[in-house]
């Protein structure tokens, strides 16, 4: 069967509608198995899911955690199906695999078992079908960051239409590992892989499933930084903050996760080594970033300066050293491929830069920090 659709939030007459798509309707026992689904993106991917056109054609199982066993109802009345488990498991991760015609990994992104029992599973049923099955997979432009420290920026800019560029990531880069598993799967005709590469995500997530308290709305980098600054009593930058991310907004990337997915099921979505797919919508300089905190905390009663500080080595021992030098890397990207599909993004980075404040606030308010 053929469908021609846009997507839900693409309606006629939008200034954001994208033509309609001819894909190849998803057949009736079309089984999807999904995970991360209580979190962030995975709950606003399985969100656009439950509200996409061949919902009703699909049959949708996903991973919860024992510790989530209270989102189970909620899932159910959804007719979403669980199964309960975590990236541990790798005997149970490996069985649905090896059921799903689909497979979107939308956890940790760093768990090479995981990943291996997740491909071995899929890798049989290849065997049995005689069908390669789509693995949908999240990683990060944390694969692409460098030292700085924030102390520089840098010229070097990633597109995902280049794989030669992105074949000389070195396999030690962070998500790395994984992402060359995949991709090596899909070499050996097992599978057909869509890595997509999500960049700083901001702003609350507004789904269904938040509606319903099952799924995480908040980020992580700029909650994280706030954090921060409110133990420091004062918004503080990595360095110099000379550094530069890119950036997406939660409905956007969630938007290209059903691009690729439609693309994918019509067969136009590259895949493999061609198929990465970077998630920006603009980029910014980690200063900015800084500064925007400092201001919001300053305005809040919260910070002492409305200019932002650089962290000491006492905040590096007292925050991590890690994760706070993690925010003073550059990681720049160009995602043009997701577009050259139909994704268009509607959010930039004025955006993000707006959702400061709220989220400066809903951590003062939710969080005893």
């Amino acid at each position: 069967m053929v469908l021609l659709f846009a997507a839900p939030e693409c309606r006629a007459g939008s200034h954001h509608e994208r033509p309609l798509l001819r894909i190849t309707m998803a057949p009736v026992d079309t089984r999807i198995f999904l995970t991360g689904a209580t979190g962030y993106l995975g709950g606003s991917v399985l969100s656009r899911l439950i509200e996409h056109p061949t919902y009703e054609h699909t049959e949708i199982w996903v991973l919860i955690r024992p510790s989530k066993m209270d989102k189970i109802p909620a899932l159910h009345s959804l007719d979403v199906k669980t199964v309960l488990g975590t990236y541990d498991d790798l005997d149970l991760l490996e069985d649905q695999a090896a059921h799903a015609d689909v497979v979107f990994a939308c956890a940790d992104a760093d768990n090479l078992p995981a990943a291996q029992a997740i491909l071995q599973g899929m890798k049989k049923k290849r065997k049995r079908t005689g069908v390669q099955p789509l693995l949908i997979h999240t990683s990060g432009t944390g694969v692409l960051v460098d030292d700085a420290k924030g102390l520089h920026s840098t010229d070097v800019i990633y597109d995902d239409m280049n794989p030669d560029q992105i074949d000389s990531l070195p396999p030690t880069q962070l998500h790395r590992n994984v992402d060359l598993a995949i991709v090596a799967a899909d070499r050996d005709h097992h599978i057909k892989s869509y890595i997509i590469l999500p960049s700083t995500i901001y702003s609350h997530a507004k789904t269904k499933l938040v509606a319903l308290g099952v799924q995480n709305p908040r980020s992580i980098q700029i909650p994280m930084l706030i954090r921060a600054g409110l133990l420091k009593g004062q918004g503080s930058v990595v360095g110099k903050g000379e550094n530069i991310w890119p950036d997406v907004h939660i409905d956007d990337v969630s938007d290209l996760f059903i691009v690729v997915y439609e693309s994918a099921l019509s067969g136009e979505a590259a895949h493999g080594r061609e198929g990465f797919y970077f998630g920006e919508n603009g980029e910014h300089k980690m200063y900015d970033v800084a500064k925007a905190i400092a201001r919001a905390l300053h305005e809040l009663g919260k910070g002492r300066s409305p200019e932002p500080e650089s962290f000491t080595e006492e905040d590096y021992k007292r925050f991590g050293r890690q994760d706070l030098e993690y925010l003073g890397t550059n990681a720049r990207c160009r995602g043009r491929r997701g577009r050259l599909l139909g994704w268009k993004p509607k959010y930039t980075t004025e955006d993000m830069f707006k959702s400061i404040k709220f989220e400066a606030e809903y951590v003062i308010q939710h969080e005893k920090v």
